[in-house]
């Protein structure tokens, strides 16, 4: 059995090597999001930062993210989170075709 495992390993090597389609040769890793929790992770990531945006305008000046999401420095994070909310939901849609 050691055999075995050691020649499909050089079969591999030797097809990564070959530059033969590369992208198809190569199998990092087997585990995959699901296509609905991709989606469900997105709208709360959305949902939650504008959530926190709208009621930070009664906390303190320092904390008022909906003023800040106007302002680069201040609103990196929360426009941060909302574009990693939105690549979820197209993850999530772009799975749900296949």
């Amino acid at each position: 059995m050691g055999h075995r495992n050691q020649k499909s390993n050089n079969e591999k090597v030797k097809h990564t090597l070959n530059h033969e389609n590369l992208f198809k040769g190569i199998k990092l890793n087997n585990s995959t999001m699901n296509k609905w929790l991709e989606i469900l992770l997105g709208l709360i990531l959305i949902n939650g930062t504008i959530l926190i945006s709208w009621y930070s305008s009664d906390w303190s000046a320092f904390w008022n993210f909906k003023h800040a999401a106007w302002e680069f420095l201040k609103g990196g994070a929360v426009w941060f989170i909302i574009m990693i909310g939105l690549l979820f939901i197209m993850l999530g849609i772009s799975d749900l075709k296949s």
